[in-house]
């Protein structure tokens, strides 16, 4: 009798909370989630989450999606006298964790269930248990990564605050209802080392992710142009050719009347989606670009003196290159940014660009369906994970390239069956 009254009991609500201790207009999944459970489900779904990025428009605009922006810890200055971080360290979680609970517990009604998105462990693991204590709801991690393996990614492995994070989170995930993890992989090891029951939800690109029709190339390249004008130097091979002022031309197409066409000699769009954290070495794109254009120009004799406008001029008098010009477009904002936007700067390219922005949620479908080729940069702090900008990609039939780790044939092979 109280297993059929507690089954009563849920679902009496028909509502949900998704739970994210981070920006979520850069947490995909969740908003998939909440999309899920709103449109499938027919519930009424609160996220809670921090502000900064908008969301798709699907989430915003759909009437039973709730958004609740929780104010961010504020970033440390560094005028702070060293003696006082630890203390500001200590004090993070600790507000943070009031914070969630208050939210949690306050300013939503009571949900039948909360979805909390993990990492972070610490303190949100601990905060969506308590509430669902409180509120008398079921208790669900999406486990996206291990958060100690994470903090290890500076702190290093043998740190006692790394082992203390672990513990924690452990404990918590065996306490949770119900648990979803992305890939095989991180399943048998939840269930092998954590005596964790999680069922595989593999990443599915939505319906916005899809090949874009040359008219919707031509119109996000209009919307851009601008920023594709803006070089991290003085020029490149990519500014030169911009300044046009036709607004019907773009850098890659060009429009006639109501026909649209791709421009000759345009460069090869090459895009990648980066959080701009230490599991995303970007050195080895930098790199890997350095190394295309000497390449290049050993193989057709050219004189290092020669500079980026010499190219522009044979490629406006119609000169045809076996090796296309490389545009690189990176989106998403993070803490590295500005260390790798430096190191592009220094670099000496005359056939490779680089440029980063951020786009509007509608625009980056439309970007990566406008690509030519999709780059990966992702190195999972544990070896399990599977990062869902590839299934995006996958999604709007862009070819990527990836850095392998450990099991990741086995997960993609899976993932896109």
């Amino acid at each position: 009798m109280s297993g059929q009254k507690e089954e009563a009991q849920i679902g009496r609500r028909g509502r949900a909370a998704v739970v994210v201790l981070g920006d979520i207009g850069r947490s995909p999944r969740m908003q998939y989630h909440a999309l899920s459970l709103a449109r499938q489900a027919c519930l009424e779904v609160d996220i809670v989450a921090y502000g900064g990025s908008d969301p798709h428009s699907a989430v915003l605009q759909h009437r039973s999606i709730h958004i609740h922006k929780m104010a961010q810890w504020p970033t440390i200055p560094q005028s702070l006298p060293k003696i006082f971080r630890p203390l500001m360290l200590m004090l993070k979680p600790l507000i943070q964790f009031l914070m969630l609970l208050w939210y949690l517990c306050v300013a939503i009604p009571a949900p039948d269930v909360f979805i909390v998105q993990n990492p972070p462990s610490v303190p949100t693991l601990v905060a969506v248990k308590w509430a669902s204590w409180l509120r008398h709801s079921k208790f669900i991690i999406d486990w996206h990564n291990y958060g100690f393996t994470l903090l290890a990614l500076s702190l290093g492995r043998s740190s006692r605050f790394v082992a203390l994070y672990r513990w924690i989170e452990r404990h918590y995930g065996k306490m949770a209802n119900g648990s979803l993890c992305v890939t095989r992989a991180m399943q048998h090891e939840l269930d092998q080392n954590w005596g964790i029951n999680a069922t595989v939800l593999y990443d599915q690109p939505p319906e916005f992710f899809r090949p874009a029709s040359l008219e919707e190339k031509h119109m996000l390249f209009c919307r851009i142009d601008k920023f594709l004008a803006q070089p991290f130097g003085l020029c490149d091979c990519i500014s030169n050719g911009t300044d046009k002022g036709d607004p019907n031309v773009t850098l890659l197409t060009t429009q006639v009347g109501t026909d649209i066409f791709l421009n000759q000699n345009r460069p090869a769009l090459i895009v990648s989606s980066t959080s701009w954290t230490p599991d995303e070495d970007f050195g080895i794109l930098l790199e890997a670009a350095l190394m295309y254009d000497r390449r290049v120009a050993a193989l057709i004799n050219e004189d290092d003196s020669s500079g980026e406008e010499v190219v522009w001029k044979e490629i406006c008098e119609g000169k045809q290159f076996p090796y296309p010009r490389l545009l690189f477009i990176i989106t998403g904002k993070g803490p590295e940014k500005e260390k790798y936007e430096t190191k592009i700067r220094k670099l000496n390219l005359k056939r490779v660009a680089f440029r980063t922005m951020w786009l509007p949620a509608e625009d980056y479908p439309l970007l990566l369906g406008s690509a030519d080729l999709g780059v990966c940069l992702h190195t999972s702090s544990s070896g399990l994970d599977l990062p869902m900008k590839v299934v995006d990609m996958f999604g709007c039939g862009l070819p990527v390239c990836a850095v392998s780790y450990s099991w990741y044939r086995f997960l993609y092979a899976t993932c896109v069956i």
